[in-house]
């Protein structure tokens, strides 16, 4: 990130929350808060208007939910650099996939400590995304319930081995150091087959990937 303010917008229905994170927003200098909104809709109107970097999003809304607001931010190219993190009351949502499949670059408990959610901010501007490895888990136990049969990436075939051994640790949850201790290789290493695989894959972030792996079938056990 450059020395410029991280641009954040608020979108949840319940007033005295969005007033507790704008509080949290604001007082961070290297933070803007550009606006808040009630509902998925207002929330489009919102993004479209100010192009921030990062939405706290919630994701059970009136008028248009969290992934419908996902679903619009994804096909709107003039969107395509905003990061979108969903907002939950509980770890075990079943929005998490659909919310991931959709592009959320992450989840955050709605009642993860202010530091937390100031991390996620930084995070995600930063081009990251935040996927607690008991998320992730979830994630593929869901996707492993469904029965659902793999359906590999169209570019699965550009990725070379080490990079689809990595992609499927990537899938578990766990982070590049702990993906380097288990394959004995430097953090750095795994960091280059992971962003090598993002550009081949057109991942827009490791949330995007771990969807892309799981829905190829790609995991390391």
């Amino acid at each position: 990130m450059s020395h410029e303010r991280i641009r954040v917008a608020l979108v949840d229905d319940q007033p005295l929350l969005r007033m507790g994170l704008a509080t949290i927003v604001n007082a961070e200098p290297d933070l803007e808060l550009v606006g808040e909104a009630g509902d998925g809709r207002e929330g489009l109107a919102l993004l479209r208007r100010t192009r921030p970097d990062v939405v706290l999003c919630d994701i059970r809304m009136p008028v248009l939910d969290g992934l419908g607001l996902l679903e619009q931010v994804g096909r709107d190219e003039s969107l395509a650099g905003v990061r979108v993190v969903v907002l939950t009351t509980f770890e075990l949502d079943e929005y998490v996939f659909e919310a991931l499949r959709l592009g959320a670059s992450g989840f955050l408990l709605k009642d993860a400590e202010p530091s937390a959610l100031l991390d996620a901010v930084r995070v995600v501007a930063d081009g990251g995304s935040l996927l607690a490895p008991s998320v992730t888990r979830r994630v593929i136990e869901e996707f492993g319930a469904s029965k659902r049969a793999p359906r590999p990436h169209p570019r699965l075939g550009d990725l070379t081995e080490r990079e689809r051994e990595i992609v499927g640790w990537v899938a578990t949850g766990r982070s590049n150091t702990e993906i380097a201790d288990a394959l004995f290789l430097s953090p750095d290493t795994v960091r280059t087959h992971v962003s090598r695989a993002m550009v081949k894959l057109q991942a827009r972030d490791r949330a995007q990937l771990v969807v892309f792996a799981i829905e190829s079938g790609l995991r390391a056990d």
